[in-house]
């Protein structure tokens, strides 16, 4: 192995670590801030930073049902309230003066679970095979980064964050090989919500040109404001002394509260409209219209999202179970869900956005591995992006397909995904045989 690979951004020296195909450059900060306080800029250092060690997770508790689906185990990574902090994989062969693409990952997890640095979203292959440079943004959950309270506790501190970790890319990612006006944001479920809520800030165009929204609860991100002020009634007890696995713990029983409220219960955590940096509900559309002319968009879901979701349910497992018609139920009422919680909204974004003179392309992603009952579920593109054959054995999401078809197609999604991020563009349509349509919208 040679010498740490080394680094000279304006935040100050940086040293990262070979590992095969890649270089890594791991849990830099990114940003500070006390709890429930706007975050700030990481002051710079003179000393070598040393990035070798992965981004804490913020403190979250465990989700069992996830974690059997997607092969994930809690507490992969120590976890820290000290989370704001990013990952940037990138090739190893870079010329000094080469600038390559910039694709900034947020992850998904309803806002309450996940970070940047789970195996899971590991962007080794994608870096490998397309020459991209990916940064992977670890940020602020749940009751500490996602819920206003009466007592004058702000909301949206997570979307602050992912803020800050942008302007950091922005001013540092030159050092890295990455080209600052070819960066795209992109990220799948709460973390494809959190990318179209970042395009209604006033800075997006300057800090983003392309948006890739994989599977956003669009459809549920409206009219949340009594559940919203329900949850945050429950949680004044919480303070800046409470231990953070405390928070936690009272987290899940602000999530109780929500359940009144429908569909918007399954993701009761989120980005709440009229709290900075986003504009009140009424002005949510204008804020993405001003937007549109200065980001592209690749927004789209899969063709069975809510079968995730569905085998959990008691009730409908009750109706898989009768006879002949109990497999046609289900599939109507997957259709359903899907979408009102994804497709119309992601069609109606598309459409707005190239109205209001953007580019914009619309997809599914029909992928299955075969014979498995969560079909073309939420997050089945994952594995298809991230990660490798050790990350993604014991998934219950993949049960039934061999690696080698995973990755085959995951190599066809990856390379869609670089093209839209180098500004090539897609095309008036295209495809992945038995994977991915798209279109220009």
């Amino acid at each position: 192995m040679n010498a740490d690979p080394a680094f000279n951004p304006p935040c100050g020296p940086v040293t990262g670590w070979r590992d095969g195909d890649v270089v890594r450059a791991t849990g830099i900060p990114y940003a500070t801030a006390g709890r429930f306080q706007a975050p700030v800029g990481a002051p710079y250092w003179t000393g070598v930073f040393t990035a070798t060690s992965l981004s804490p997770a913020c403190p979250q508790g465990p989700v069992p049902f996830l974690d059997d689906i997607l092969g994930t185990r809690y507490g992969e990574l120590p976890g820290s309230e000290d989370c704001q902090r990013l990952s940037i994989t990138l090739p190893p062969d870079l010329d000094k003066d080469e600038r390559v693409p910039v694709m900034v990952w947020l992850h998904g997890g309803s806002y309450t679970s996940g970070s940047g640095d789970l195996a899971i979203f590991d962007p080794k292959a994608l870096v490998a095979e397309t020459r991209v440079v990916v940064v992977s943004v670890t940020y602020r959950l749940g009751l500490f980064g996602y819920l206003a309270a009466g007592t004058g506790r702000p909301g949206n501190l997570g979307l602050l964050d992912q803020l800050e970790a942008f302007r950091w890319v922005q001013r540092n990612i030159g050092a890295f090989g990455g080209d600052p006006g070819r960066v795209t944001a992109f990220g799948q479920s709460a973390g494809g919500d959190a990318v179209a809520h970042l395009m209604a800030t006033p800075d997006a165009p300057a800090l983003f040109q392309r948006a890739i929204i994989q599977s956003a609860p669009l459809g549920i991100s409206r009219g949340r404001k009594k559940m919203n002020t329900a949850m945050g009634i429950a949680a004044e007890a919480v303070t800046e002394d409470t231990p953070a696995m405390d928070v936690v713990a009272v987290e899940e029983r602000v999530s109780q509260v929500a359940r009144k409220y429908g569909l918007m219960a399954a993701m009761p955590f989120g980005t709440q409209y009229g709290h900075s940096p986003l504009p009140p509900e009424s002005g949510i559309e204008d804020a993405w219209n001003t937007a549109a002319p200065g980001i592209e968009v690749l927004i789209g879901h899969t063709s069975e999202e809510a079968r995730l979701f569905l085998p959990g349910s008691r009730p409908l497992s009750r109706v898989a179970r009768i006879p002949v018609l109990g497999g046609a139920i289900l599939k109507v009422i997957s259709w359903a869900v899907t979408e009102t919680v994804y497709g119309r909204s992601a069609r109606k974004f598309a459409r707005r956005h190239a109205r209001a003179g953007g580019k914009a392309y619309s997809y599914v992603l029909s992928w299955r591995a075969p014979g498995n009952s969560y079909g073309a579920a939420h997050t089945v593109d994952l594995p298809l992006l991230f990660g490798d054959k050790r990350t993604w054995e014991g998934a219950g999401l993949l049960a039934g397909a061999s690696w080698d078809e995973i990755n085959s197609q995951g190599h066809a999604l990856r390379a869609v995904w670089a093209r839209f991020a180098s500004g090539d563009g897609l095309g008036r349509r295209g495809e992945i045989p038995g994977a991915l349509r798209y279109r220009s919208v």
